[in-house]
């Protein structure tokens, strides 16, 4: 499964749990918490869209391609964090309000790898 396909279906699957867990007005307090992150977002989905127009058409070479995590250590860090969250945040409640900042971290670190890699091709592209 491509990642942009699972942050969709994570987004979803955490949205349905938020709605299910702490109702409409709780969900959206959470996620107006976030506006920070979700701002941050701005400026790195500006610069991917950037030089993904300056090498549109021109071959791509995939920098990314050794820098994947399996699947397997992404669960692992996960629970990690979800048994740090469940002690630090006061029991399950608390530790899944912390789904929606991993979420918007996950989301930063996937563009920010995006909008490297099309830099990258953008600088090479130019030397040429």
């Amino acid at each position: 499964m491509s990642p942009k396909n699972l942050f969709i279906l994570t987004f979803f699957a955490i949205m349905s749990v938020y709605l299910y867990v702490f109702g409409q007005e709780k969900t959206i307090e959470i996620i107006k918490e976030e506006y920070l992150f979700i701002l941050g977002l701005s400026p790195i989905i500006i610069a991917l869209l950037y030089f993904k127009m300056q090498v549109k058409g021109k071959e791509l070479i995939d920098f990314n391609k050794n820098n994947g995590f399996s699947i397997k250590s992404t669960i692992v860090f996960f629970l990690i964090f979800q048994v740090v969250d469940y002690i630090l945040e006061d029991g399950f409640i608390g530790m899944i309000s912390m789904w929606f900042l991993y979420w918007i971290m996950g989301l930063i670190a996937l563009l920010l790898m995006q909008t490297i890699n099309y830099y990258k091709n953008y600088k090479l592209h130019l030397r040429q």
